[in-house]
């Protein structure tokens, strides 16, 4: 279970953890999502003053204050990825950080309200921005070169075994979402109207990523974002007792809600500020999808993203007040 920081501690406010060991140690199970179908995960969910008490006592007692601050993709071509997340999706893009002596670049997007001004990305203002952001972002990973490689591809998980499943995005209006997305150019694997599941989508971004649309509870638009914000990341885990007690008594996360099925369950975490007694409909949740049977299985495994031929999707990661103290504790 050990984490090991992959970046120097860049700001002095806050330093970065790139929790990969973390993720590859809780992935697991099922490629079927139905996350906020129709609004109906809200329509059970826990209580807020158990949310609250939850999030209290998590917080109390995490190492580090971590908050969770991303989902890393590698990608082929930033030009490509970077327009698509801005154009289709309406994300901004934060910061760009570049890495000359390992060839690789970092792309952070956002879902941002309307209004609200961030600075030049690449700049020492976006810098510290980036590193103080009280959100959720998307790191776009580009390796350098790899857009001029026709053979070319990274691996956008749902096969045998993968443990990554899908971003997501949450609209107020899901068929009238995909139906302006497909008409701009995007490809769907499932249409709203498509399947067992009605009423969501599933899209594919440039790199044939998975990404849902979801039915938003509360109007984005109406809080100032425009038609998209950036709703989830799914993960499968082989045992949710594990990987709940990691995220929440390591990563400070509160479980939010969670929905069960014949065959699989469904757990939403989210990182609430101090005093919150629930998630903030602007930011996303991380979804853990557990394939009943899987906890018992001493032979089964997921593959976490990293590994040979199975590279793309990379880690999740959270922002901690010392990285090096917070490896020590995982550690023990």
């Amino acid at each position: 279970r050990v984490v090991r920081p992959l970046f120097r501690p860049i700001s002095r406010l806050r330093m970065k953890a790139l929790c990969a060991g973390a993720t590859a140690l809780t992935l697991s199970a099922a490629v079927l999502s139905v996350s906020d179908f129709f609004g109906r995960f809200l329509a059970s969910p826990l209580s807020s003053r158990s949310i609250a008490a939850m999030a209290e006592a998590r917080g109390s007692r995490c190492l580090g204050n971590p908050s969770w601050q991303q989902t890393m993709l590698r990608i082929k071509n930033p030009k490509d990825s970077v327009k698509h997340y801005e154009e289709e999706y309406g994300m901004r893009l934060l910061d760009r950080l570049d890495f000359p002596d390992m060839e690789f670049s970092l792309y952070f997007m956002a879902s941002v309200p309307k209004g609200v001004e961030t600075p030049k990305p690449g700049t020492d203002e976006a810098h510290k921005y980036l590193w103080s952001y009280p959100g959720v972002t998307l790191e776009l990973t580009h390796n350098w070169g790899t857009e001029n490689d026709e053979k070319q591809a990274y691996h956008p998980g749902n096969a045998e075994r993968d443990g990554f499943g899908h971003i997501a995005f949450a609209c107020d209006d899901v068929f009238t979402a995909s139906e302006g997305l497909e008409t701009r150019g995007v490809q769907f694997k499932k249409r709203p109207n498509e399947g067992r599941m009605k009423g969501l989508a599933f899209a594919y971004d440039p790199d044939k990523y998975w990404v849902e649309i979801v039915k938003n509870p509360c109007s984005a638009q109406e809080r100032g974002f425009g038609e998209f914000v950036l709703g989830q990341t799914m993960v499968r885990v082989k045992d949710p007792k594990a990987s709940l007690k990691f995220y929440q008594d390591h990563m400070g996360m509160t479980l939010v809600r969670e929905k069960h099925f014949n065959d699989f369950s469904l757990y939403f975490l989210a990182t609430l500020p101090k005093g919150a007694t629930e998630p903030d409909p602007s930011q996303p949740v991380l979804e853990l999808t557990h394939n009943h049977g899987t906890e018992t299985n001493p032979e089964f495994s997921y593959s976490n993203g990293n590994e040979n031929g199975k590279k793309g999707f990379g880690h999740v990661g959270f922002l901690v007040d010392d990285v090096f103290s917070k490896c020590e504790e995982l550690q023990k």
